[in-house]
Order: C-alpha cells, then structure tokens, then sequence
C-alpha cells in the first residue's frame, strides 16, 4: 500500500460475517464503511413494495434511478435510509434476502450499483463487502479477504440473529435458504460470487468475531509495513 488511503475488499457468501467485520474494520482503521450489500438489499425492498417482476431488468433499472440509498451512523450503530426510511430491518428478512440475489442477478441493477460503489470508493480510504468487490467492482483494491463458514453455521448465525428480533424461524429451513442463496449467488449469469485470485481467505466457521477481526487486521498491518518497506 501507499501513502494513498487504502481500498479493502471483502468478499464471500451469505451469512459469513462480512457485513460484522467489515464495520469493525472501518472503524479500527478510521476508514469508511459502505456496506454494498445493503445496496442491493434496498433495490429488492423497493421492488418487492413496488410490485416489480425481479425478471424485469428495464424497470429494475428504471428503479434505481428512482431511489435514494443513505447510510447514515447513529448511537444505535450504523443505520440504512431508503428514500429517508430507515429500513436496517426491513431489508434483513429471509424473503428479501432471497429476492436480493435474484435482482442482483439483473445486469441493469449491477450496472447502477457498480457504478455508484466505484464513486464511492474511488479516492480510498474505505473498506467495501460484497460478492464481487475485489473481481468487479475494485479489482485493483490494496487489500482483498474472502470470508466464509460452512452452510451450516451460517445458517445457524442467521437464525439466531432473526430469533433475537422476534421473528419466528425454522433452523433447518434458513439452513436451507442459506444454501439455495449460495447457489443463486454462484450461478448466477452477471457478476457470480468468485473468489478473486489474489484473495486472503479466512474461514470463520468455529471463531469468533474477535479472532477474525485481529486476522486481518494483522495481515493489513503486514502488507502496509512491507509497502513502506
């Protein structure tokens, strides 16, 4: 890395603790977090309110020049506007975490929202978590992780975190939704969840945030030291 701010990349499946860490680590570093996933969450939200077919990529794309997408901080942490509603919950439901991969699969939305992030993150000094940050959307970043954990955990995770908000959940069904997100994610046409070459992966399955979070930041640390070297 440079004296230039750097750009981290966080890539990886649903469920495998990027958006967790990736606010931690913006916050450790100083750097800014924008969650794209949330991003793309949104669209689904609106389309899912709207009415709009997932398979009607003109109007998907109509759509997200329609819509405002915030993310703003508060005592409460890190919060996300749709149009100035706070929709940080709303767009977490295992049915719009479903649909999200099916409009994100719509190369008019991926088109919109790319393009946005590539703004956004341009002049550095951000960390950027997703399925193709570090292949599409900054491929050059200075820094790229690959987070994963087992369908199982993952699974497991979601449930806990839906069952804490008071939403009614069946382990064994978000298990499974967790798996057909996985396959949506990989087999999708446009932009497909990769693993970039040059990628550090991390497999969380077993450790806690804590441990995952001092991974990489040590790694960080590694790579800064030797570019100043």
């Amino acid at each position: 890395m440079t004296d230039k701010q750097p750009i981290i990349a966080i890539d990886g499946p649903s469920g495998a603790g990027k958006s967790t860490l990736s606010k931690l680590l913006a916050r450790e570093l100083g750097l800014v977090n924008i969650d794209t996933g949330a991003m793309y969450r949104c669209v689904a939200l609106a389309a899912a309110r709207r009415g709009i077919d997932p398979e009607d990529h003109a109007r998907l794309g109509q759509l997200c020049g329609e819509l405002r997408i915030d993310f703003c901080r508060s005592a409460a942490g890190e919060r996300v506007l749709l149009d100035g509603e706070d929709v940080s919950l709303a767009i977490r439901t295992p049915e719009i975490s479903l649909l999200t991969s099916r409009v994100a699969a719509s190369p008019a939305v991926r088109q919109a929202l790319v393009g946005l992030q590539q703004t956004l993150g341009r002049a550095g000094g951000v960390v950027l978590e997703g399925r193709d940050i570090g292949t599409v959307v900054f491929p050059r970043a200075d820094a790229k992780f690959f987070l994963m954990a087992s369908a199982e955990e993952r699974g497991r995770r979601r449930f806990d975190e839906l069952r804490a908000r008071g939403v009614e959940v069946d382990l064994a069904q978000t298990i499974a939704e967790v798996r057909a997100r996985d396959e949506a994610d990989s087999d999708r046409e446009h932009a497909p969840l990769l693993q970039a070459a040059d990628a550090v992966v991390i497999d969380s399955t077993g450790k806690g945030i804590d441990a995952v979070l001092a991974e990489m930041l040590q790694i960080i640390e590694e790579r800064t030291a030797c570019a100043r070297s």
